[in-house]
């Protein structure tokens, strides 16, 4: 059976070119960066150079005397570029005690600020619209001086709405707090200019752009207080202790640059392939919907509801027939409730929890999505006729 992956947001297959980069690195240039010795010294020229294809990638153009990307910090996943972010944030306000994010943030946002708020942080959570769009009345409002961060993601993982970024960046500037933006989702997928939007940090993770996974970077802007996370040896310019993970970062590098090159053609394709694949379901399944702002999200993501059925059961059936998706965020899969997006977009009751994502990436192809498709129709006409809720329409 093959096996047709559309959970591309959860993560990525790592890209043919990125291995080919990453494979010198495991058992021929294997030397520890920190060495003093040519052979080590080597290694870290090429981390130096992963560091700029990141920054590029970002729209970070700052240099060092050295021609050093010194804004990009390696990490290990976009939870600790989360984490550092909000850590240096909370540490460089000076005694502020107001954060500002979203209803519909990342785990890896949310659990770190569940913790803060247990040392006496204000947590302000901004409520989205049926589009997952941001009230920007409501955060207009909540800005304050005692704001100390405002922690916005670039694009949702579960429905691809696009935040205004920008805009919420120069507002949070203007009340005096920080910004940080967790744009794991749209690194790859949208243009990102870190320089022209202004945003004081950004985390990245490269196993969603077909990076290995393990392996991320945080933009932190230069001249703000850095507190790190890891506290060890001098790597990362002591910003995070600990030998690197060369082959991954080596990786990381490369697939920046890939996705940097092919960033405009990528997104037209991608756009094409979703939207046949969502008229294919509006024109063949009943009461089912589209979630997310139709008109601004990313371009490789659909979530889509199945009204009276349970999203668990339909992609167990799907699995049969080698179809990977999922109900939404890796990081909440295997709970039966309704994922805390769609709460908080007040998706009807009835629907919520048949929400499925189906997440692409440029190793698609139309004939995957007209095969699942396809597949779909009898798979939800199945559990219909198994459900109570269904039958008593």
């Amino acid at each position: 059976m093959n096996t047709i992956y559309l959970d591309n947001n959860a993560t990525t297959r790592v890209a043919p070119e990125v291995f080919e980069a990453m494979r010198p690195f495991f058992c021929e240039r294997y030397g520890n960066p920190s060495s003093i010795h040519r052979f080590g010294g080597a290694v870290a020229a090429e981390i130096e150079a992963a560091r700029r294809q990141v920054a590029e990638l970002l729209g970070a153009r700052y240099r060092d005397k050295n021609g050093c990307a010194t804004e990009i910090v390696f990490t290990s996943c976009g939870t600790e570029g989360d984490n550092t972010a909000i850590g240096c944030a909370v540490a460089a306000a000076k005694g502020k005690k107001k954060i500002i994010t979203s209803a519909v943030e990342h785990p890896g946002i949310n659990h770190y600020l569940e913790n803060l708020a247990r040392r006496d942080y204000r947590i302000v959570r901004i409520g989205v619209d049926g589009r997952g769009r941001l009230d920007l009345d409501a955060y207009r409002a909540a800005l304050d001086g005692n704001t100390a961060l405002v922690t916005m993601m670039y694009a949702n993982n579960e429905t691809g709405t696009i935040f205004p970024v920008r805009e919420l960046c120069r507002l949070a500037h203007e009340a005096g707090a920080f910004f940080h933006t967790d744009a794991v989702q749209a690194a790859g997928k949208l243009p990102i200019d870190v320089d022209e939007e202004g945003f004081d940090f950004l985390s990245i993770s490269g196993h969603k752009l077909h990076a290995p996974k393990g392996v991320g970077a945080l933009f932190a802007r230069r001249g703000i207080p850095f507190t790190p996370l890891l506290l060890g040896g001098h790597q990362e310019r002591m910003r995070r202790g600990g030998t690197e993970n060369v082959a991954s970062i080596i990786g990381l590098g490369a697939a920046s640059a890939l996705a940097r090159g092919n960033l405009a053609s990528e997104a037209v394709a991608l756009r094409r392939l979703r939207d046949g694949f969502e008229q294919k379901l509006l024109a063949t399944i009943p009461s089912i919907s589209v979630n997310g702002d139709l008109e601004n999200r990313l371009p490789n993501t659909s979530s889509v509801s199945f009204t009276d059925i349970e999203g668990e059961s339909i992609l167990m059936l799907l699995d049969q027939y080698g179809i990977c998706a999922s109900s939404g965020s890796a990081c909440t899969t295997g709970s039966l409730e309704p994922s805390h997006v769609m709460r908080a977009m007040n998706i009807p009751y009835n629907a919520a929890p048949g929400t499925i994502r189906f997440s692409i990436s440029k190793y698609n192809t139309a004939q995957e999505l007209d095969f699942t498709a396809e597949k779909l129709v009898p798979i939800i006409a199945k559990l219909r006729r198994m459900s109570p809720y269904w039958n008593e329409k």
